[in-house]
């Protein structure tokens, strides 16, 4: 068992750490508090090759995995800049074209997802269904040669940033009559499609959307794969690379959370001339933080490790236990480091208390703890289902 990065790895988190350190947490405030986007930052990210990371070279990448993707994803949470984006296009939409989409889909999206120039979402939530892909509402179904898309989907991040969106829908199987899960690339400015910004209480530079699709027309080739056969296999394949970049992204986030804490408190002094960090009070709830973040991240690494050695069902249980712990010791973290800065903590200039709406959406999005405590006393346990 081997916990050490290769030296291309190692490579890699010191780049993107000095990457995100060059934008920072106020970059990221300023962008989101504006209403703007982190564009330069997401850019700059693309030319020097960290989106595709995970994407094969023959199509501009890097080459790697998600363990890889990973990393992107947690050092620049933990120099204040957490980027959703880095969830949906690089590791949803781009795992499932490459693994499950035509040589044509790959060849046509996968070198703008790698370079950053193009940005695919991921439409599955739905106002009835959640993400409870058994009951979805969104119907596609055929006209001649084309689809046509029918349906409503909620709290879909970054539409207004992307050119796709990839769109998990039901068709009709001929054979059975039953419906079956199929995903469509979705251009966002397609005829019938609609988007509503929400609103909502997180500072962050991505918005969330509802979507209504009224008969949006598609081509043929916008199903991904090569027939219907594909949707179940390829909407499973983006489920395991989200559960461990967004609890990457957490990790990071804790991370930042506990250092900017640790910081002040070493050298806030205000009885005696001893800095308040001596006190085990103000110490030990920023060392059990700090605790809870490397357990967390012990388990995305092993989520992550899983499942790009093809080990499917096992990188599920551990990027789900992964997920749940990364949005625990996130929120934890970032809640203690505002309770160790006192008044400093729920200032925008200290910036942690900046981040308490994101990480509290961590314990919800995108699988609520409730539903991976349901999945671990099913799948680890063998209890009965309880939902």
């Amino acid at each position: 068992m081997n916990f050490d990065l290769t030296p291309e790895q190692d490579q890699l988190r010191d780049a993107v750490r000095a990457l995100g350190r060059k934008y920072g947490h106020g970059y990221f405030v300023e962008k989101a508090r504006a209403g703007a986007h982190t564009t330069e930052l997401w850019q700059e990210a693309g030319r020097l090759g960290y989106l595709g990371v995970n994407i094969p070279t023959e199509y501009g990448g890097g080459g790697g995995g998600i363990t890889e993707l990973a990393i992107v994803c947690e050092e620049l949470a933990a120099a204040g800049c957490p980027l959703l984006l880095l969830v949906v296009s690089p590791a949803i939409a781009a795992t499932v074209i490459n693994k499950h989409g035509t040589d044509e889909q790959r060849k046509r999206h996968l070198p703008g997802l790698a370079d950053g120039s193009q940005k695919i979402v991921f439409a599955i939530t739905e106002p009835e269904a959640g993400s409870n892909f058994h009951r979805l509402g969104t119907v596609a179904r055929r006209d001649g040669d084309d689809w046509l898309l029918t349906g409503r989907k909620c709290y879909i991040s970054g539409v207004d940033e992307a050119g796709h969106v990839l769109v998990v829908a039901r068709t009709e199987d001929s054979s059975t009559g039953k419906l079956k899960p199929a995903l469509f690339i979705v251009p966002t400015d397609a005829p019938g499609l609609e988007k509503s910004k929400l609103d909502m209480e997180i500072l962050s530079p991505e918005n969330q959307f509802l979507l209504y699709l009224d008969d949006v027309r598609l081509p043929a080739d916008a199903l991904v794969g090569e027939s219907l056969d594909a949707g179940l296999p390829a909407l499973f394949a983006g489920l395991n690379p989200e559960r461990i970049t967004v609890a990457a992204m957490g990790a990071g986030t804790g991370r930042y959370a506990v250092e900017r804490a640790s910081e002040y408190t070493a050298t806030r002094k205000v009885w005696g001339g001893r800095s308040i960090g001596t006190h085990q009070g103000v110490a030990h709830p920023l060392a059990h933080a700090a605790v809870q973040v490397e357990l967390a991240r012990l388990m995305i690494h092993k989520a992550a490790t899983l499942y790009d050695a093809g080990r499917d069902l096992e990188a599920g249980v551990a990027g789900n236990m992964a997920k749940y712990a990364a949005g625990e010791a996130a929120a934890l973290a970032v809640d203690t480091a505002v309770q160790a800065l006192g008044g400093a903590g729920m200032t925008t200039e200290y910036g942690v208390a900046t981040l308490l709406g994101a990480v509290r959406a961590g314990r919800i999005a995108p699988v609520s703890r409730e539903m991976i405590l349901n999945f671990v006393a099913q799948h680890v346990l063998g209890q009965d289902k309880s939902y």
